[in-house]
This record gives C-alpha cells, structure tokens and sequence, in this order.
C-alpha cells in the first residue's frame, strides 16, 4: 500500500505518518497487497483514500461515517454512500436524496456521485475503507477499523466545530471518539430501507448542519449535486 501512501494528500499524511508505521497498519498493508493481487477488491487501489484526497484535513467541516465500501461491481469509489456518475444509486442513497428533498426541497439527483459534498469540505469516511467483491463486511476487523478511529480521534483533537453525521448504530458507537465539547454530533437511524422510517425520514441533518455551520461563520454546505 506504500503507492497509496505516496498519493494521499499532503495535509492528511502529515497528521497520519505514525499511523501508517504501526505493526498493525503493516500487516494490514500485507494483506491488502496478497488481497488486491489474488481476489476482485472494491474500490480499485487509486481510489482506497478517495474520500482523504477529496477533503484535506484543513478543510474538514462535516463528517459523514460509512460502514464499509459498496461490494458490487463498478459502484465503490472510495466516498461513503456515493457511487460514480452512471451508477444506479443504492436504496440507502436514494433514501439519503428523499430526505434532502423534504429538508431543503432540492430535487432529488440524477446520479449519486457526492464529490461536490467531499469537495466542499463534507469528508464521506467508511469505517472500513476496503471490501472482497459481493461479499459485505469482509474486510471487516482487519485493521482498518483501529485505522479509521484514529483519524477520527485526530479530527476531535486537532480541530474545533465540525459537524458529525452518525447514522445508524455502527455510526453512533464512535460517538466516544468525539470530544462532544468542542464539536457537534447529529444522530439519527441509518437510512437502509430496514431502518430509514425509524428515525431517518425526519432528521432534518441538511439544514441542521448548515445552521450550525452559519453560527460558527463557516460557509454552509450546498447539498446540491
């Protein structure tokens, strides 16, 4: 994974370097490397830290936090929920886009390529950032999570103010990563079909980030893709 490394942003290796020199990052780079090489893995190589080139670390003012990457051919990109132009978007996304409408009235999108939110400062994290085609949670506990809460505890700890988006139970377990009194937590249930209607529809998160954006003299987000 050393190639990865080299490509990720300036801002996010600087804050990270010890990290990537750990025991466990080294077997977990192993692994990747005989994974990659034996088995179908999503996202491609280029694209494991998409949602860190997409977001620099001075420009992170929300955080949304993923489970792992979609396992279906084409649709990982490396960004949370989003899948590339031309896509069908997944149920959990298309329910993202209805809860977008009814909290801001913007039309539901064509696609679900959500780089215009990572590009405006919205850093689209999966706690896993790697999985084995059509097989979900596969990566899972190989040390990407112990990798991902600590960029999450780096964020708490360096920066003041941003707005995390916890959807879901997998979501809302890192709310103790969070020091919860400099930085803003929204919660709601993830926006599955399973769960969507149990605390999703409703949570108004949109315009509730861009409030708080707008108190801190922060610009607000443009949810529009």
């Amino acid at each position: 994974m050393v190639n990865f490394i080299q490509n990720l942003d300036n801002s996010w290796q600087n804050v990270l370097k010890t990290e990537f020199e750990k025991p466990y990052f080294t077997q977990l780079d192993k692994t990747l490397e005989k994974d990659y090489t034996t088995e179908i893995i999503y996202p491609p190589k280029n694209l494991v830290f998409n949602a860190f080139n997409k977001t620099p670390f001075n420009q992170v003012k929300v955080v949304l936090l993923g489970q792992d990457p979609y396992h279906g051919s084409g649709q990982a990109h490396g960004l949370c929920f989003s899948v590339p132009s031309g896509i069908k978007p997944p149920p959990s996304l298309v329910n993202v886009f209805k809860e977008l409408n009814s909290d801001l009235g913007i039309p539901v999108p064509s696609h679900g390529n959500l780089e215009p939110w990572a590009n405006q400062g919205v850093f689209l994290l999966n706690a896993t950032l790697t999985v084995k085609a059509k097989q979900p949670l596969s990566h899972h506990q190989m040390g990407w999570e112990t990798f991902t809460d600590h960029v999450i505890e780096i964020l708490s700890k360096e920066k003041t103010g941003i707005v995390f988006l916890l959807w879901g139970r997998n979501a809302q377990e890192k709310e103790q990563l969070i020091d919860t009194t400099k930085h803003f937590v929204l919660k709601a249930a993830h926006p599955s079909p399973y769960s969507a209607s149990n605390g999703f529809f409703g949570c108004k998160h949109f315009s509730k980030t861009n409030k708080i954006l707008e108190i801190q003299s922060m610009k607000r987000i443009d949810w529009r893709i």
